[in-house]
C-alpha cells in the first residue's frame, strides 16, 4: 500500500473509523496507522477479523483498541466512546465509513436508522471527546450524494437517499462543530469495486458495475478509494465541505 498521509504527521493523534474491521475502513485505518495515529477500530460482529488487524496496526509502533458496537444501539455507542476516552482520553478523528442498508432481512427503516440517524447518534457520542482542531469525515457515495439530481438504480435508491439524508443531518450540525472547533467533510466516491455494496448490486443488477466502469472510464478500487479517505482526515477542508473522488461527468454536479 502507498502511504498517503505523511509518517508520524498523526503521531500522539487518536482516530476512530466506524467499521473498521474490513474494506474500505480497514484500509483508511491502515493509512492513518501508517501516520503514526492510535487506532480505535469499530466492527459490528466481526471481532476476530478486527483483532487480526489490530495485531497488524500493532506492529507500526501505534496504540489499537478493537470496540465493538453497534451503531444503530445508542447504549452500544455510548459503551464505544467510554472506552475510547479510558483508552486515550480523547479522539481527534471520527471517520464515519459504517454504511449498509442492502442486507436482507433487516427491518424496512434501518438504511435510515443505520444511514442518518446513527451517523448522527456516532458523531454526538463523539463529540464530548474532541478537541478544538479536531475532524469529521463523513464517507458516502455519487449515487448518494448526488440522489436529489441524478436517479440511481433502483435497487440502490432506498440506500442512497438515506445516506444522502444522513449526510444533510451532519451538515446542519456544521455551525455548532464550527463553535466548538471541529471541521466537518464529505468524501464522495463514484461506485467502488470490490466493496460489500457494488457485489450486492451487482447480483440484484448482473452488469451494473461494467456498465459504470465503461461509463466513468475507471472505478476506484476499496484501497485507492481508502487513500482519498485518509488524505480527507489530514488535508484542508475545501471551503464547501467536499471532496468529489473519481467521474462525476453523469451526475448533476
Amino acid at each position: 500500500m502507498s502511504q498517503p498521509v505523511p509518517a508520524a504527521s498523526l503521531s500522539g493523534k487518536t482516530v476512530l473509523v466506524t467499521g473498521s474491521s474490513r474494506g474500505i475502513g480497514a484500509d483508511t485505518a491502515r493509512y492513518l496507522a501508517q501516520a503514526g495515529a492510535n487506532v480505535v477500530i469499530n466492527f459490528r460482529n466481526k471481532a476476530p477479523r478486527a483483532e487480526k488487524l489490530a495485531t497488524e496496526l500493532r506492529e507500526l509502533g501505534v496504540e489499537v483498541l478493537t470496540v465493538g458496537a453497534d451503531l444503530t444501539d445508542p447504549a452500544s455507542v455510548s459503551e464505544m466512546f467510554s472506552a475510547v476516552a479510558d483508552r486515550f482520553g480523547s479522539l481527534d478523528i471520527l471517520v464515519l465509513n459504517a454504511s449498509g442498508g442492502m442486507e436482507g432481512g433487516m427491518a424496512e427503516d434501518y438504511a435510515l436508522t443505520l444511514n442518518r440517524d446513527a451517523q448522527v447518534g456516532a458523531l454526538e457520542a463523539a463529540l464530548p471527546l474532541m478537541p478544538a482542531g479536531g475532524r469529521v469525515v463523513f464517507v458516502t457515495s455519487h449515487q448518494a450524494h448526488f440522489i436529489h439530481t441524478t436517479p440511481t438504480m433502483p435497487e440502490y435508491e432506498p440506500v442512497a437517499r438515506s445516506k444522502r439524508a444522513g449526510e444533510d443531518a451532519l451538515r446542519e450540525r456544521i455551525p455548532a462543530l464550527t463553535d466548538k472547533g471541529v471541521e466537518f467533510v464529505v468524501v464522495s466516491g463514484d461506485m467502488i469495486e470490490g466493496t460489500i455494496t457494488a457485489t450486492l448490486l451487482e447480483r440484484a443488477n448482473p452488469g451494473a458495475i461494467a456498465e459504470r466502469r465503461e461509463s466513468a472510464g475507471k472505478l476506484y478500487n476499496v484501497s485507492e478509494f481508502a487513500a482519498e479517505v485518509a488524505r480527507a482526515a489530514v488535508e484542508p477542508v475545501p471551503a464547501d465541505n467536499t471532496r468529489l473522488i473519481g467521474d462525476t461527468a453523469s451526475f448533476g454536479v
